[in-house]
């Protein structure tokens, strides 16, 4: 059964092009100009919610805060925004957002997103990696360097040592505070909300597939799931 995706803007057209893009690739989609339309239409069925942030009425914020905190709801949530500062993500992340597309956006920036996400969320995923393929991470520690596949991918130190701390111990959750004591100096007082922060620009270098593997384990922390995963 097709994954059905609820998508929440303001914009009609917005709306329409991505319910026909995600139809064309093979999901079920309904879509709300509200979030308070969004409250009447949401059901079980739905996998994701695509959600606008800035909108009349109930902002996308607001509507997340309460599918978390009031109703209990742990739907998967990729926002939609054309604020992108590091404010906009961690107030996101704080009321339980699991990704970020800025607009404007590709529409395979969409597709590979909200695939990624349902991958995470351990509802579409299994490894295509065939023997015959470079593998898809590749951390030479000598150069300090890291490859998706044959790509480099250029990253931060601290982005570097979030993905070396969690790719070498697949499977395992660490919290915001353990990634803290391991990747920063001591000396350093550092928030937790700076380590969701480095993890959203980690996964976005990383790309869709890749990017996907760091899992955040809600109300725990982030782990990276290995191929067999």
């Amino acid at each position: 059964m097709a994954e059905r995706i609820l998508i929440v803007d303001d914009e009609l057209d917005l709306r329409e092009i991505l319910q026909c893009n995600l139809e064309n690739a093979g999901f079920e989609a309904d879509t709300a100009a509200s979030a308070e339309e969004a409250l009447t239409l949401l059901t079980p069925a739905h996998s994701m919610i695509l959600l606008d942030v800035m909108m009349g009425g109930m902002s996308g914020f607001d509507f997340a805060r309460m599918l978390r905190q009031e109703l209990n709801n742990q739907i998967p949530i990729i926002f939609l925004t054309a604020r992108d500062t590091e404010a906009d993500l961690l107030r996101g992340f704080s009321v339980g957002g699991d990704d970020f597309i800025t607009k404007p956006f590709s529409l395979q920036e969409v597709l590979a997103r909200v695939r990624a996400v349902l991958r995470r969320q351990g509802q579409t995923y299994k490894s295509r990696k065939t023997t015959d393929e470079a593998p898809l991470l590749t951390i030479d520690e000598e150069k300090k360097l890291v490859y998706n596949q044959e790509l480099k991918v250029e990253l931060s130190r601290k982005e570097y040592d979030i993905l070396r701390l969690l790719s070498e111990h697949p499977g395992r959750v660490f919290s915001r505070e353990e990634i803290i004591q391991h990747v920063w100096d001591t000396n350093i007082v550092v928030l937790e909300r700076t380590v969701d922060v480095h993890i959203t620009r980690l996964r976005k270098k990383l790309g869709a597939i890749l990017g996907g593997r760091i899992v955040n384990r809600q109300g725990y922390g982030y782990c990276y799931l290995s191929d067999e995963a």
